[in-house]
């Protein structure tokens, strides 16, 4: 099967390239990248200690907010599907609820991760074609100033056993809802890509990578120029059933007030799809 290949981020072409990938895929991965590998690698360690503690029953999600404890009960189904994914996850917002030997390590991350998020949405305008530019709203790193909407998601897909549902994965075929999407590789593999020829490719899991996907927002603002992919999370067969997979998805989104297109704002269009959520939860 073939694979995406890493960036490096230190090139004097990575921009172009960057972007290429994101336009012929909706993905791009990168390497050699300011995020460093082990503030990553203690986030994984601590937040899997948090997972198996019962701590995580102190921190059950808000309702109206959403932010908090997911458990496996609550997990999401995707868009289309009914089956909730096999994960349980917390939703990490800079005013929300956390751990307070948790926060503050997590805090930095978000923050630094954000920043650096900033910059790869001036690396995709810079290299958006005139006609397509001319229907951004306002610059795509602005889109983002005093955004309290970002969402940090640490996710840990438990272990399989025999009894788990046959029809029921780590996480079913989905895209993703805001701008970017920035995933650090997580400690185990699994992440899939459906590419445009309709076939499966592996996003390289190496510890050190940087993932990047187009969300629907900015597939939205582009017009369709940037495709938000398919992608999913497999399941592992084998002995990999018994290891646990830890994530940490960084959702970039636009302030409220931004208008995606003619038909959406970020507000309403994020009011739409978690409406949407909630109908399967």
């Amino acid at each position: 099967m073939p694979t995406l290949q890493a960036i490096d981020y230190q090139a004097d072409d990575a921009p172009q390239l960057f972007v290429q990938s994101l336009r012929d895929t909706g993905f791009g991965v990168l390497k050699n990248h300011p995020i460093a590998e082990d503030q990553v690698q203690n986030i994984y360690k601590r937040w899997y200690e948090f997972f198996s503690s019962e701590e995580k029953n102190n921190f059950l999600y808000d309702k109206e907010k959403y932010d908090g404890f997911f458990p496996a009960s609550m997990a999401e189904a995707a868009k289309g599907h009914t089956q909730r994914d096999l994960k349980e996850y917390y939703h990490f917002y800079l005013w929300g609820r956390c751990p307070e030997s948790l926060r503050t390590e997590i805090e930095n991350y978000y923050n630094k991760t954000t920043s650096f998020a900033s910059e790869l949405l001036g690396w995709v305008e810079d290299n958006t074609p005139a006609d397509v530019q001319k229907l951004f709203s306002e610059p795509l790193s602005g889109m983002i100033n005093d955004c309290s909407q970002s969402l940090l998601r640490i996710l840990h897909y438990p272990p399989l056993d025999n009894g788990h549902n046959p029809d029921a994965v780590r996480a079913q075929a989905h895209e993703d809802i805001n701008l970017l999407t920035i995933l650090p590789a997580a400690n185990e593999p699994g992440l899939q890509v459906l590419s445009r020829d309709n076939e499966w490719l592996d996003v390289p899991c190496e510890f050190g990578n940087l993932i990047i996907n187009i969300g629907d927002m900015l597939q939205e603002a582009s017009g369709g120029y940037y495709p938000s992919t398919t992608h999913r999370v497999v399941n592992p067969d084998g002995a990999n059933m018994q290891k646990s997979r830890i994530s940490l998805p960084l959702f970039l989104h636009p302030r409220k007030d931004v208008v995606l297109s003619e038909r959406y704002t970020a507000g309403s269009y994020l009011q739409e799809r978690l409406e949407e959520l909630r109908q399967t939860s």
